[in-house]
């Protein structure tokens, strides 16, 4: 791989992984598609970055499962859910606008069906 393709993929992956990490206090960035992008670039632009990836100690088990086994934590599924709506009720409190608050709930919908859709990961025992 030519050096400008493999910075371009390096820079790819750490954007994608800022704009996942946003996603994770802003419901209307998708945190896991960010976090897929990244893991895609860091594997085909460095070994050293994917394997910081998906052993960091806050999202890289998350990564990880969802890469293995398309699944994620129960736990995980609970705290994105629990963030999403109140941040979605707040902002349509906030901005008090008909249009916007029916674009939210419908983006809520979405992003909740999405979640309960994942298979839930089961630790092995």
């Amino acid at each position: 791989m030519n050096s400008f393709k493999k910075y371009i993929l390096i820079i790819g992956g750490f954007i994608s992984l800022a704009l996942g990490s946003i996603g994770i206090i802003l419901p209307i960035l998708p945190t896991t598609p960010f976090f897929l992008l990244s893991a895609y670039c860091f594997i085909r632009s460095s070994d050293t970055l994917y394997h910081w990836l998906i052993h960091h100690r806050i999202f890289g088990s998350y990564i990880y499962h969802y890469l293995e086994h398309r699944a994620v934590k129960k736990s995980a599924k609970i705290v994105a859910l629990s963030m999403l709506w109140p941040s979605l009720l707040l902002s349509m409190y906030l901005v008090n606008k008909t249009l916007i608050s029916i674009l939210l709930i419908i983006i809520g919908a979405a992003v909740t069906t999405h979640i309960l859709t994942l298979k839930t990961f089961q630790e092995p025992q």
